[in-house]
C-alpha cells in the first residue's frame, strides 16, 4: 500500500496523472483533427461533384448519373434545408455521407449525393482502437518513467535522512556537498553548518560541565573547611566576623560565576536572532564612543582606525556585540594605566578583519584560552568571556584568534568576518 505521506509516492502519482492527462488530451485532439480532415476531404469531393453536375444540367440523364461512384438523385426541396447541407447517416451496418445541393431554383429541386463511407469509418474506428491501445501502453510507460524519476529524487533525500539518522556524538561527519545535485547543495551546506555547531558544542560541553563542577566545588570546600575550623573551639567575635566576611566574599564570587554561566544559556538564544543588514564601520564608530569613556575612566586611552569608510553585510548584531565587547573589556582590563588600546578594521579578501590591540602582559599562546574557565594573567575573572566570544563567532560563521604582539608587549585579538557569512540564519 502506497503511503499518502510519502514524498516519493506523491511525486510518482503527480507525474503519472499529469502525463496521462497530457497524453489523453493530445490523443483526443489528434483523433478529432484526423477525423475532421478526412470528413472535410470527402465533403469537398461531394461538393465538387455536385457543382460539376449542376453545370452540366442540360445534358443530365440517368445513364450520366450512373457514371459517378456516388448515388445521385434529383429530389424536391427537403424541409428545413435551404442551402448546401452535408450530414452523416448510418443505415444498418453502413455509413453514408449525404449532400443536399441546390439544383433548380425554379423547380425547387435539390441534388442528393449519397456516398458510402463505411470503409472510411472502419479506418477511423481502427485508428481510435490503436490510439486507445497506445494510450494504455503509454500509461504504463509513464508509470515506469515516473517511478524512476521519483526514485532518483527521493534517493538523495534518503541519503540525507540516513546520514542524519546515524549522527551521534562519535559520528559527526559532514555531508559531501559535491556529491549532491545543485538543488540539494544549499540544504547540505546548512546541515554541515549545524553539524559544525554541534561538534563545537560537544567539544566544550564536557569541559564546561567539569569546569563548573570544579569552580563550584573548590570555593564551597574552602568555605566549609573554614567554617569547620572556626567551630572547633570558641572564637573571639572578631574571628567570627572575619569568617563570615570570607564566606560572603566566596558567595559573591560564586554568584558572579553563576551569572557568567547563565550568559551561556542566553547566548544560545541569541544565536537564533534574525540577521540584519548592517554597516560594520558605523557600528564600530558608535560603540567606540562608549568604550572610549570606559577606558578614560580607568586612565587609559582608546584609539580608533577604521577602514574602509563603509562595509555593509547581513549579520546578527547581538553576537557581534558579544565578541567586540569581550575584546575591548579584556584589553582595558590588562592594559596598564596610561596605556593605549587600538580598535582597528581592515578590508581583506572576501571579508573584513577587526582587531583590538592592547599593551597588556600578553598571553601564553600554548594555552587554549577559548576553553571554558581558562584564565590568563592575574586580573581574576571567571574565564568564560572568550569561550562565549568563540561560541558567538562560530554561530555566525566568523573566526577569532589571539596572539602576542611582535613590536612590543601586548595582545592582538582578531575577528575575521567573511563577506558571505555561512551561518544557517544568514
Amino acid at each position: 500500500m502506497l503511503s499518502s505521506q510519502s514524498l516519493k509516492n506523491r511525486l510518482l502519482w503527480q507525474l503519472v496523472l499529469a502525463s496521462s492527462v497530457l497524453v489523453v488530451i493530445f490523443s483526443t485532439i489528434l483523433y478529432n483533427v484526423l477525423k475532421a480532415s478526412i470528413y472535410e476531404e470527402q465533403s469537398e469531393q461531394l461538393i465538387k461533384q455536385a457543382q460539376f453536375i449542376a453545370q452540366q444540367r442540360p445534358k443530365i440523364d440517368k445513364e450520366y448519373l450512373k457514371a459517378f461512384d456516388t448515388t445521385i438523385h434529383i429530389i424536391e426541396k427537403p424541409k428545413f434545408i435551404n442551402d448546401t447541407t452535408i450530414v452523416s447517416t448510418k443505415e444498418k451496418d453502413r455509413y453514408y455521407l449525404v449532400l443536399y445541393y441546390p439544383y433548380d431554383f425554379k423547380e425547387r429541386t435539390f441534388l442528393l449525393l449519397k456516398k458510402d463511407i463505411t470503409s472510411t469509418q472502419k479506418f477511423l474506428n481502427r485508428l481510435l482502437r490503436y490510439i486507445i491501445i497506445t494510450n494504455i501502453i503509454t500509461f504504463f510507460i509513464m508509470i515506469l518513467i515516473a517511478y524512476i524519476v521519483s526514485s532518483s529524487v527521493s534517493f538523495y533525500i534518503k541519503k540525507l535522512t540516513n546520514k542524519l539518522s546515524k549522527l551521534n556524538e562519535e559520528m559527526l561527519k559532514p555531508i559531501r556537498v559535491r556529491d549532491l545535485p545543485t538543488e540539494f547543495q544549499p540544504l547540505a551546506k546548512s546541515i554541515n553548518m549545524l553539524i559544525n555547531k554541534i561538534q563545537t558544542y560537544i567539544k566544550y560541553q564536557k569541559e564546561l560541565f567539569i569546569g563548573i563542577a570544579h569552580e563550584l566545588k573548590t570555593p564551597l570546600a574552602v568555605m566549609k573547611l573554614k567554617n569547620e575550623v572556626t567551630l572547633l573551639k570558641k572564637r573571639t567575635p572578631e574571628e567570627y566576623i572575619e569568617t563570615i566576611k570570607l564566606n560572603i566574599k566566596t558567595i559573591n564570587e560564586l554568584n558572579k560565576m553563576i551569572e557568567n554561566v547563565l550568559k551561556i544559556g542566553r547566548q544560545e538564544g541569541d544565536q537564533f536572532e534574525p540577521p540584519v543588514q548592517m554597516d560594520i564601520i558605523s557600528y564600530l564608530k558608535e560603540k567606540s564612543n562608549n568604550y572610549r569613556l570606559l577606558a578614560e575612566s580607568e586612565g587609559k586611552k582608546l584609539e580608533v582606525q577604521l577602514q574602509p569608510q563603509s562595509y555593509v553585510l547581513m549579520i546578527q548584531p547581538t553576537l557581534l556585540n558579544h565578541i567586540i565587547q569581550n575584546f575591548i573589556q579584556n584589553a582595558i582590563k590588562f592594559t596598564p594605566q596610561g596605556g593605549t588600546i587600538l580598535l582597528k578594521s581592515t578590508p581583506i579578501t572576501n571579508g573584513i578583519k577587526i582587531e583590538v590591540i592592547d599593551e597588556g602582559p600578553g598571553i601564553d599562546e600554548h594555552k587554549d584560552l577559548f576553553a571554558p574557565f581558562k584564565r590568563s594573567g592575574d586580573k581574576g575573572g571567571v574565564g568564560l568571556g572568550l569561550f562565549l566570544a568563540k561560541s558567538a563567532a562560530d554561530a555566525m560563521g566568523a573566526s577569532i584568534t589571539l596572539k602576542n604582539r611582535k613590536d612590543r608587549q601586548g595582545t592582538i585579538a582578531t575577528l575575521i568576518i567573511p563577506s558571505k557569512l555561512v551561518c544557517p540564519l544568514c
